[in-house]
């Protein structure tokens, strides 16, 4: 592991990770309405984003889904970068495609790609970072703030020394300090790397660099065992962007899988309080709607992303 010039815990600071020394009763549960313990007042926001993997199945071409996300009242929209090279593939350029989304209204909060960046085979690690830079590159094009860096190609034993993993998160994080977009570590509830909050953390903390953050989702989060409190452990930036979903008490954690996402209060998700954890961080927190349901992917794509926006706000509004 490399050596720094910060100490470690200038570091964390710098990067936004920790807010401090803080603890939750985990045995106290999460009761209706719970407040978050000695949460200071905040001018934390939230923006409206619609993640494609809610209508993908409709298989309607990026534009199409920039055109639904913009008439259903988003903030945002959150890609995958093979629509991206799917349009440009067919002919399209990607400052043309970042005119139709500013000119719809929106901005690209993040887009989601899979290269292996992570791996420990370091020829297929080094092809991964060459594929992330070019995704990157494409995302930038486009508009993108933010890109997706989930631990693809890791998912299986053995598990990844978490030091190594750093030092390979802060070369994706400096590769995309040169291309002007910000890889977000994503944890992945049902591989055995990067399944749990903590070691996101972890990893996210020991790059020691002031951008590291991590992509969570409320499926995930459940799907690792994650607890929902260690949010209220975090500084500002450390959760950018959040993938809103909901799941429901059967079939089991350990047997559930994407298949069962659901809208937003229609499972047994503690999503209001998971909001009012990332509200007392600060800052401002993107919900992007992401649901792999295929009974949405039958529907009329533009009444899954207007119900998905409503159900959202709902959550929203009991804060």
């Amino acid at each position: 592991m490399r050596t720094y010039q910060l100490s470690r815990r200038d570091a964390l600071a710098k990067a936004g990770l920790l807010v401090g020394s803080a603890a939750f009763d985990k045995a106290a549960g999460i009761a209706e309405g719970a407040e978050v313990p000695h949460a200071p007042k905040s001018k934390a926001s939230f923006l409206f984003c619609l993640n494609t993997a809610t209508i993908r199945g409709q298989k309607l071409g990026i534009v199409k889904e920039i055109e639904i996300a913009s008439k259903a009242g988003y903030d945002a929209i959150e890609p995958w970068v093979e629509s991206i090279q799917t349009y440009v593939k067919d002919g399209g350029a990607a400052e043309d495609l970042k005119k139709i989304i500013r000119d719809a209204g929106l901005t690209v909060a993040s887009a989601i790609g899979f290269p292996e960046w992570i791996v420990d085979d370091e020829a297929r690690r080094a092809k991964g970072l060459e594929r992330a830079k070019r995704e990157m590159e494409l995302v930038m094009q486009i508009g993108g703030e933010r890109f997706a860096a989930p631990p693809a190609g890791a998912t299986d034993l053995p598990k990844l020394d978490l030091m190594q993993a750093a030092e390979r998160y802060r070369t994706l994080l400096e590769a995309g300090d040169q291309i002007g977009v910000i890889p977000q570590l994503e944890l992945w509830g049902f591989s055995k790397n990067l399944n749990h909050m903590g070691e996101c953390v972890c990893v996210a903390m020991e790059t020691g660099h002031r951008k590291a953050c991590v992509l969570a989702d409320i499926f995930h989060l459940h799907k690792g065992g994650s607890d929902i409190h260690g949010i209220g452990l975090l500084g500002p930036n450390a959760i950018q962007v959040l993938h809103m979903n909901d799941y429901p008490s059967d079939p089991p954690r350990e047997k559930i899988d994407d298949s069962y996402r659901v809208y937003p209060g229609d499972g047994v998700a503690p999503l209001a309080y998971a909001l009012r954890l990332l509200r007392a961080l600060g800052g401002q927190t993107v919900l992007s709607l992401e649901i792999f349901n295929r009974k949405h992917w039958a529907e009329d794509p533009l009444e899954v992303a207007k119900t998905g926006l409503a159900r959202m706000k709902t959550v929203v509004a009991t804060l």
